[in-house]
């Protein structure tokens, strides 16, 4: 690291706990991001829902997590709301916001503010975030969203990334193939069933459904397809997912929109399992063609790269999410980010969290507390389990 350590504001949207159990891609990488800064040296304050699982000091919106009002615009809207005072309270150098409408209330403040763009940048998004832009340090997390609005004043482009030594890498594999994700026709499920019956591989399919139209959809699209050779495994536990991973000949990732980042690509080659996918978002980004899995440009050739991915070395996966997609690659891009954000002003020497916040500390974890309604009585130490992405 170079320069003066940073003290750093990372708002996390109000929906899971950091880390997330379950589900929760951009939790998880709020999370992984936040304990890679902590190492390089920088401060972090982490704004989030429910308890703390990380080593940032804590404020917290809601004592709750909302997962269960996903769908809802209300929770991040009152998350948002209370950021001024919460922020009021603290002293940092640079904000990054992970949220959709907290970068609403940027404009104007002295205090820089990066924002990443999570998801896909078209339609009103794109003309959200172009407005935006104007105001913000923009991040793109593929330069294939980033190519898909180059209207967008974008800051820079930094890759998602997991802590690949946290995943258990397996060389022996079995036959089957995986598919994990969301049940909804974007993820390209159906066509994962079809392409692997039409090769002779068993598939075993986890993912999430806990959504009424994700529950619709299996009972309509899915669940008449299981059997022969088709498995439904369920929504699974971070450990889970990496033992169904590691185990797999391959994950089958034909997805039927242009998906900004897929993080279950990285994470299936940090368990050194390939990667059969289809050419679409960012996925030529992340898999090297040949090496660490095939790219399609149709699914009828799927049936085939599913029956060579067995060849593919499994170590070389593992090599590529390690040189490529590790999380002290993308905390020391985000470092050069926020200094760049920070340049239009000195640093000042003071205090973390010199401001009106009070500071306590609980066992290995300090927490700000702030004076909100749903703030919870005690933070909790930092979590053992490990969590699957928002794929």
């Amino acid at each position: 690291m170079s320069g003066k350590p940073l003290r750093i504001a990372m708002i996390a949207p109000p929906w899971f706990e950091i880390p997330p159990p379950a589900y929760g891609g951009i939790e998880s990488v709020c999370g992984d991001l936040i304990e890679a800064l902590i190492l390089r040296g920088h401060e972090v304050v982490l704004v989030g829902a429910g308890r703390n699982g990380t080593s940032a000091r804590f404020v917290a919106t809601y004592r709750q997590p909302q997962g269960h009002r996903l769908g809802d615009p209300l929770p991040e809207i009152v998350h948002a709301a209370a950021l001024p005072g919460i922020l009021d309270d603290l002293d940092v150098d640079v904000i990054h916001d992970h949220t959709l409408a907290g970068p609403l209330l940027a404009r104007g403040r002295e205090t820089p503010t990066v924002v990443t763009a999570h998801g896909p940048v078209r339609g009103d998004l794109a003309r959200y975030y172009r407005t935006m832009s104007r105001h913000v340090h923009l991040v793109a997390i593929s330069n294939a969203q980033r190519t898909a609005a180059p209207e967008i004043d974008w800051a820079a482009t930094v890759h998602n990334a997991v802590r690949v030594a946290d995943f258990p890498f397996r060389a022996d594999k079995g036959d089957h193939a995986v598919f994990l994700g969301r049940m909804c026709p974007d993820k390209g499920l159906c066509q994962a069933i079809d392409a692997t019956r039409a090769a002779g591989v068993r598939l075993v399919i986890a993912g999430k459904w806990s959504e009424p139209a994700e529950q619709e959809y299996f009972r309509q699209e899915v669940e008449p397809r299981l059997g022969q050779g088709v498995e439904w495994f369920g929504e699974a536990s971070w450990r889970q997912k990496t033992e169904l991973l590691g185990a797999a000949r391959c994950l089958l990732f034909p997805i039927q929109w242009e998906e900004p980042f897929g993080m279950v690509m990285i994470e299936a080659m940090a368990c050194g399992t390939p990667v059969v996918a289809l050419r679409r978002g960012s996925v030529p980004e992340i898999v090297t063609d040949g090496a660490t899995g095939f790219i399609c440009d149709e699914v009828a050739q799927l049936p085939a790269a599913l029956d060579k991915a067995a060849a593919l070395e499994p170590g070389r996966c593992r090599l590529e999410a390690r040189r490529r997609f590790d999380v002290t690659l993308m905390a020391a891009r985000y470092e050069e980010v926020y200094r760049t954000a920070c340049g239009q002003r000195p640093l000042r020497p003071r205090t973390f969290g010199a401001g009106r916040a009070r500071t306590t500390t609980t066992g290995t974890e300090s927490a700000v507390r702030h004076p909100h309604p749903e703030q919870p009585a005690s933070p909790r130490g930092r979590q053992e389990s490990r969590r699957p992405s928002r794929s």
